[in-house]
């Protein structure tokens, strides 16, 4: 069937009036974005798109990113035209409770929705890492007889999505990496909540993505050969990432409501609907209706992208058999296959010689990543600190994606996003490392990946006031009370070298939501595990340690990382008392385990309990009980060495044997 000028606009008004028959049924929505952005959506998705709705996740499909997730009736309506798994019925429950259309948006939600967005911007960074991820994929498994990984990654954005900062970050970087087969749309409509850009900004788009290296068009967003030259010339051009900066009209076709704020986060109201279908050549008293030559189109598209997914499938067979080895481990990779037995090749460590967690991650991971090839990462500009490299691995650099290490610079909102992209792109399995004080920076991309559940891990080092001589600016004292309270995501805080080589395992079993592994800058002592329990105990989150007697002890201490050293140290010398030492590296992992476990670790009989963590006491209440105490740091850190600020805080062995002895004498 060929796509004349009125075919294709039959089908954009399509959009425009699902759009606004959703938004209007639901009394709530952003009508505006789709109805401006419909033409070029029609373009793309009928003429370029490489996808098979019958088969979501081919491996080797283009994927679609809208990042301004608010004009999600755009998005839910091409997943119906083309035929995924979105029934009209759906479309009518837009933003209904159990619909498979909410408000934004919701990776593993709704069939063809390749990402969550609505946190404007960060849809854009995590397209970039779905982008990076082909690269990669494509610098591991191409071979010079066939290419089995050459896709694209197209990006639907908008004045909002650019004014925010992680947007710089993002477009910044994929400049930097000579990054290609990638198009970012940016629908320049001139308006926001409030009223017209101009408001608030001024910036010249075309000047700030030439700075950033990207390739530079500029179309009319509703002129349909416009369109079709630009995204032809986008698909020749290597070496760069492409924007389109498409000039349209927020609402296109409504009478009385095109280029104002009013379109573009209410329903346009009964009355204008039926206007704008009027004045769009629409039956003004149809609803949710879609012409059957516009059914017929998409299906003509949907047949197209089936037919390039079996001859995808053919090349893949053929390829497989020619590089049996390079096929075994994309297979592993895709399923992010964990040895059952990796904690038998852990390294070990010497009990006579302290090492600070963050070195002890970084000989574990170093010994991961020959174990596992689909272990990639890299961190914030500290890779030194975070001690994140990967030897002898190669690192990722301008047009080069061979390498398993990122240098993300120092960018960690859009490292955060981008790590998202890499991991729902999959065949990869990514980390991140950066300051703990810094996952604040982190924490919009980090809420996504826990609502997306996925298993991403982040490396925050120099975790407590340990930091010493930098100072409270880089001293985290509420952050890990803030994330043990993000749901769905672990965070785990080692108490010695060897727990750490066991919170890596945890974190790489965790295949449900990411992980945060919180990790010393001082060195600690390595506990000699013939005389204590196995490490392998924090994947219960908690567990006894030492014991000084057997039944219900008459004081529980309860100690996360660097601080179980010195509550061991205390209750030493406690003498006869039956005193229990609890390392509790994660509060989610333990509050996972029965009722019957964590009962025998923290027996509800002892209420004597005491608490020690370098952070604010927030958070340990339930852990406490009626008369525990606990040792805590509700005040900003300081600036001294590390040792003289132990004392000043109260993080000693001393200290911690003080309190001890008061809460047994009460």
């Amino acid at each position: 069937m060929k796509l004349t000028h009125e075919t294709l606009t039959v089908a954009a008004n399509t959009i425009r009036g699902l759009a606004m028959d959703g938004v209007q049924t639901a009394k709530s929505g952003h009508p505006g974005a789709p109805m401006g952005l419909a033409d070029i959506a029609t373009v793309l998705w009928l003429k370029y798109m490489k996808h098979d709705p019958s088969d979501s996740q081919w491996a080797d499909r283009d994927r679609f990113v809208l990042s301004g997730g608010h004009g999600s009736m755009l998005l839910y309506s091409l997943l119906h035209l083309a035929g995924y798994k979105l029934p009209l019925a759906e479309l009518k429950r837009f933003r209904q409770v159990g619909s498979l259309t909410p408000g934004h948006p919701e990776f593993g939600h709704t069939d063809g929705v390749e990402t969550t967005t609505g946190p404007l911007g960060q849809g854009i960074a995590s397209a970039i890492g779905m982008a990076i991820a082909e690269r990669m994929a494509a610098a591991r498994y191409n071979t010079s007889d066939a290419s089995v990984v050459d896709h694209r990654t197209w990006i639907f954005c908008g004045d909002g999505d650019l004014e925010e900062g992680i947007s710089h970050e993002a477009c910044s970087l994929a400049g930097h990496l000579k990054l290609d087969r990638i198009v970012l749309f940016y629908d320049s409509n001139g308006i926001t909540i409030e009223g017209h850009t101009s408001l608030a900004l001024s910036d010249d788009p075309k000047k700030r993505f030439q700075a950033y290296n990207w390739h530079v068009l500029e179309i009319d967003g509703h002129d349909f050969d416009q369109i079709d030259r630009a995204i032809r010339k986008a698909m020749k051009v290597t070496g760069k990432p492409v924007i389109i900066i498409c000039k349209t009209h927020i609402g296109k076709g409504s009478p009385n409501k095109q280029d104002t704020h009013e379109a573009h986060g209410a329903p346009l109201g009964e009355d204008e609907v039926r206007l704008t279908k009027r004045a769009l050549g629409m039956s003004e008293d149809q609803f949710f209706h879609v012409p059957e030559e516009v059914y017929a189109v998409f299906s003509e598209s949907a047949k197209k992208g089936k037919r390039a997914n079996n001859k995808w499938r053919r090349l893949f067979k053929e390829w497989s058999q020619k590089n049996p080895a390079l096929a075994e481990q994309w297979r592993a990779t895709r399923e992010d296959r964990i040895p059952a037995d990796l904690a038998s090749r852990l390294p070990s460590f010497d009990p006579a010689k302290p090492i600070a967690t963050r070195s002890a991650s970084g000989i574990v991971l170093n010994a991961l990543a020959k174990e596992l090839p689909q272990l990639v990462g890299g961190s914030a500009d500290l890779a030194p600190s975070n001690m994140t490299w990967l030897k002898e691995m190669g690192e990722i650099k301008p047009g080069d994606f061979s390498g398993r290490n990122f240098h993300f610079g120092v960018r960690e909102l859009a490292m955060a996003a981008i790590m998202n992209g890499i991991q729902v792109h999959g065949g990869f399995r990514i980390f991140g490392g950066t300051f703990f004080v810094f996952s604040d920076y982190c924490r919009p991309a980090m809420r996504l990946a826990a609502l997306m559940k996925l298993p991403v891990i982040y490396v925050y080092t120099h975790d407590s006031f340990y930091v010493g001589e930098d100072g409270p600016t880089h001293e985290p004292v509420e952050q890990l009370a803030a994330l043990r309270c993000m749901p769905n995501i672990t965070v785990i805080r080692p108490a010695d070298p060897t727990e750490t080589g066991a919170a890596w395992v945890a974190a790489l079993k965790n295949k449900s939501g990411p992980t945060a592994l919180l990790l010393t800058r001082q060195n600690m002592n390595v506990l000699d595990r013939s005389q204590y329990p196995a490490a392998e105990n924090l994947e219960k989150g908690a567990y006894t340690l030492w014991q000084n007697g057997l039944g219900t002890p008459a004081l529980t201490i309860i100690a996360t990382g660097s601080e179980v050293e010195i509550a061991l140290a205390a209750a030493k010398q406690l003498g006869d008392v039956n005193v229990r030492v609890v390392s509790m590296p994660s509060q989610d992992l333990f509050e996972k385990q029965s009722q019957t476990y964590r009962a025998s670790v923290i027996d509800p009989a002892c209420r004597r309990r005491l608490v020690v963590e370098a952070g604010v006491s927030f958070g340990w209440g339930r852990y406490l009980g009626p008369e525990g105490d606990i040792i805590a740091l509700d005040t900003y850190g300081a600036s001294g060495p590390y040792k003289e600020l132990a004392r000043t805080f109260g993080f000693t062995a001393e200290n911690v044997l003080a309190k001890a002895q008061a809460l047994l004498s009460r």
